[in-house]
């Protein structure tokens, strides 16, 4: 149990409280703050408030980061040990070679294929050899030393605390960890849209069948087909659009709000669990920093949040992390590959993994100069390795452990104009788009990220044949490898070679508005498009998803009325509105009454009564609220109305990019596949004994602690802000679990005090352990659209009902 400590508050705190009274020109010097508190090692005092936040106040980055890593083992001890198992490469030694590997830290999917990748990564050193790099292209002295303190921290408290989660009690790859292992998180979650969606196919890469050696036995294999470039197009726009993350996020200027400060409300999509959870708190270092947030967890830095000054979120972007080198190989040798008519060999990466209950495992990966071998998007299409091609992936990221820097630079800000600094210096955001606000009213979107340099002259210039199909459909590059002039090249801003500079990123400040709901950077604001960008960030004039076309009506229409102040953001948060009732619901319904004898007929040949659905879906309120009636029917029929409808044939009036926000509109009630659509729904809901007009929180809900929690919002195809992809398991109820949805959301602005005006909410909780009082309090908030009154200031943090203070510290 954390002591209480009340009678020592003053006394263990005393220097760190007044400190941080003080403005920033009368704090303590940058010699004072690397003061350790402790004489035997690292040490902090974490704070914790309601719903067990914890407030870490320390006097370095290395004592700040070891207060963290506590933190966080407390909190997500099983979840953060079985990621650092992932990294060593040893989930086969205790897991079993063919277990799914969870996905946390890629897109493996078995125990074995993550362990042979892992493992390469670390025999290789790639992580140390960044360590190394002087900053910007390596990590700062005091990233360096927030990731030792975290490494410390987390390894002080496995020695001094019982594990209670029974996930991992007493389990024997619960481990010590060091600063690599915290590097090596960092560098995964910054590749695990590039590299890490690819992990099976870079560990199974292997040459065609009865490939010869140098010396010369050419290929027995006959060169395979060239890869359908439409199949190919599609794979990718999947592979690069997959739900599994995502996020809304509005900044608002200062003359839309009550008091002329900036608004930002935050809502990331993220997985309720595993490894990519956020979790809560606030760092503090007197007179230095302090910021409060949400943090990836692993991850030493505050990776979303606000401070007095500046509050960020982000979005995942549309621009696409990685691309393709179309290798023209030696016919004498299909490990060899030709730069200019001369021969590169490629280098190979023998792995051997340990098996629980089985001899150990030994592959070989193979790499270019442009990254790792690939034969396949996914299962559906390959692309081959023939006695005269193959291909490699490049993903720039897997070369960037900048992400903190960058998240600590914002949380020093006092500017939006200071997270666009933190930006241009570091250029470490690797997947994500940037939108900010700032207490002078100042708001801010950027798709400042790190991308493959492909400009569109280049894949003029340099796409295969493949390529040229697949670069303007899906923003996807495969380049000629066999020509240098095709190589990617420099920015003379940008930090690496490679990657573009800042200069280059879609960029837009001091709109009244700026939305993005993973749409393209084009319509971040209706009135102000975003336009002269590269492909590879993304598409202009083209059709929007209907929870971007949502988000700008709401947030448009915020901006409009004004006045705007904290709780307006809370609302929009959960409004639940559903766009796609909006446009399609009266049409639904008059449909519905005219089909003859009120009966339509399922995929199954078999006629449904739907009357009763006609007059249910009239009556709803449109919402995705639990109390709503008629919401469940709607969201089963939507989803099999796209299944069964063609997208062009979906709508009668087409998409215009003179008006992109209402069109397409107009739902196409003669498609076949409407009335098959409405039976499917209706039949299903039956058949699990759901009543048609059941309210949505009956059927869409959690269990925790035995307790059944109901769950407001909706799927974003639905074009609902309040995201939740729960899973349907129509025998156990409906909607019986989350595995993605709405996460830490965070709604911040300013008053005239020094403190900022700021609700959260964790959705998920604090922690996974189940024997945590904090594993469910804030689900039970979510479920109720309840938030947190976030304790930014001192005299808020000390004076809440439920503070506890911890003085953690290493024991040597």
């Amino acid at each position: 149990m954390r002591s209480r400590l009340r009678r020592l508050v003053l006394g263990a705190t005393a220097l760190f409280t007044a400190a941080s009274a003080l403005p920033a020109a009368a704090a303590p010097s940058q010699g004072r703050a690397e003061q350790h508190p402790s004489r035997d090692g690292l040490s902090a005092v974490i704070r914790y408030t309601e719903y067990g936040i914890p407030h870490i106040l320390a006097k370095s980055y290395a004592d700040l980061g070891f207060g963290t890593g506590w933190a966080q083992a407390s909190d997500e001890v099983c979840t953060l040990a079985d990621g650092f198992v992932t990294l060593r490469g040893e989930r086969s030694r205790y897991f079993g070679a063919g277990a799914a590997a969870g996905g946390a830290l890629s897109g493996a999917r078995t125990n074995l294929a993550s362990d042979l990748y892992f493992r390469g990564v670390r025999e290789t050193r790639t992580v140390e050899k960044l360590l190394a790099e002087p900053a910007p292209v390596g990590p700062s002295r005091e990233v360096r030393d927030m990731m030792r303190g975290w490494a410390a921290g987390y390894n002080a408290w496995l020695k001094q605390k019982k594990i209670t989660d029974p996930a991992c009690a007493d389990a024997s790859w619960v481990r010590p960890v060091t600063e690599l292992d915290v590097a090596a998180r960092g560098l995964a979650i910054a590749s695990i849209s590039g590299e890490g969606r690819f992990v099976d196919t870079i560990t199974a890469a292997q040459p065609p069948t009865g490939a010869g050696t140098a010396s010369g036995t050419p290929s027995s294999r006959p060169a395979a087909r060239t890869p359908d470039a439409k199949a190919v197009a599609k794979a990718a726009d999947e592979l690069w659009g997959d739900p599994g993350m995502g996020s809304n996020a509005v900044a608002f200027r200062g003359d839309t709000t009550a008091n002329g400060s900036g608004l930002l409300l935050g809502n990331p999509h993220y997985p309720w669990q595993g490894g990519r959870r956020f979790w809560q708190s606030q760092q503090t270092i007197p007179g230095e920093l302090n910021v409060s947030g949400g943090s990836l967890l692993g991850t030493p830095a505050i990776s979303i949040g606000f401070n007095s000054h500046v509050a960020w979120s982000h979005t995942v972007s549309t621009g696409i992390p990685a691309n393709f080198h179309q290798l023209t190989l030696d016919p004498a040798d299909p490990m060899t590959y030709l730069v200019d008519g001369e021969p590169e060999r490629m280098k190979k990466r023998t792995v051997t993994v340990a098996v629980k209950d089985g001899a150990p495992v030994t592959r070989t990966q193979w790499w270019t100069r442009y990254g790792p071998v690939v034969t396949s998007l996914n299962s559906q299409v390959p692309l081959p390795w023939t006695g005269t091609t193959a291909y490699a992936l490049h993903d720039p990221n897997a070369a960037n452990l900048r992400f903190a820097d960058t998240s600590l630079g914002f949380g020093k800000a006092r500017s939006t104009e200071d997270v666009l600094a933190s930006l241009d210096r570091h250029q470490g955001i690797p997947w994500v788009n940037t939108i900010a606000a700032d207490r002078a009213g100042h708001s801010l979107y950027t798709q400042s990220q790190v991308l493959p340099r492909i400009t569109d002259e280049l894949a003029q210039r340099c796409s295969t044949a493949l390529g040229r199909t697949t670069y303007p459909a899906s923003g996807i590059a495969i380049l000629d490898g066999s020509r240098g002039d095709c190589a990617l090249g420099t920015d003379p801003d940008a930090v690496t070679p490679g990657i573009f500079g800042p200069a280059r990123m879609p960029t837009l400040q001091d709109a009244p508005y700026v939305e993005n709901s993973n749409g393209t950077a084009w319509m971040t604001n209706a009135d102000r498009p975003i336009t002269g960008y590269e492909r590879v960030f993304g598409t202009v004039k083209t059709e929007l998803g209907l929870r971007t076309r949502g988000g700008i009506e709401d947030v448009a229409a915020m901006a409009d009325r004004g006045r705007l102040t904290v709780r307006d953001l809370q609302r929009q948060q959960f409004a639940n509105r559903v766009p796609a009732g909006d446009l399609t619901a009266a049409d639904v319904t008059r449909a519905c009454a005219a089909l003859p004898g009120g009966t339509a007929t399922g995929s199954d040949g078999k006629a449904v009564d739907v009357s009763e659905a006609c007059g249910v879906l009239t009556a709803w309120d449109r919402t995705m609220d639990t109390g709503s009636r008629g919401a469940l029917l709607f969201d089963r029929f939507w989803r099999k109305l796209e299944q069964a409808v063609p997208p062009a044939e979906l709508w009668k009036v087409p998409f215009s990019a003179a008006d992109p926000v209402r069109t397409p509109n107009t739902l196409n009630t003669d498609a076949p596949g409407f009335a098959v659509a409405l039976a499917n729904a209706v039949a299903e809901l039956r058949a699990a004994g759901i009543a048609l007009d059941a309210p949505l929180g009956a059927h869409q809900f959690v269990v925790r602690g035995g307790e059944r929690l109901p769950m407001p919002g909706g799927s974003g195809r639905l074009g609902v802000w309040n995201v939740l992809e729960p899973q349907w398991n129509a025998a156990a109820g409906g909607y019986t679990e989350v595995p993605f949805g709405s996460s830490h959301l965070q709604a911040v602005g300013w008053d005239g005090s020094r403190c900022p005006v700021a609700r959260t909410l964790l959705t998920y909780s604090q922690s996974s352990n189940p024997e945590s009082p904090h594993h469910a309090d804030q689900t039970r908030l979510f479920s109720g659209e309840k938030w947190v009154t976030s304790r930014f200031c001192e005299k808020d943090i000390l004076s809440s009902p439920k503070l506890e203070v911890v003085r953690v510290h290493e024991r040597r």
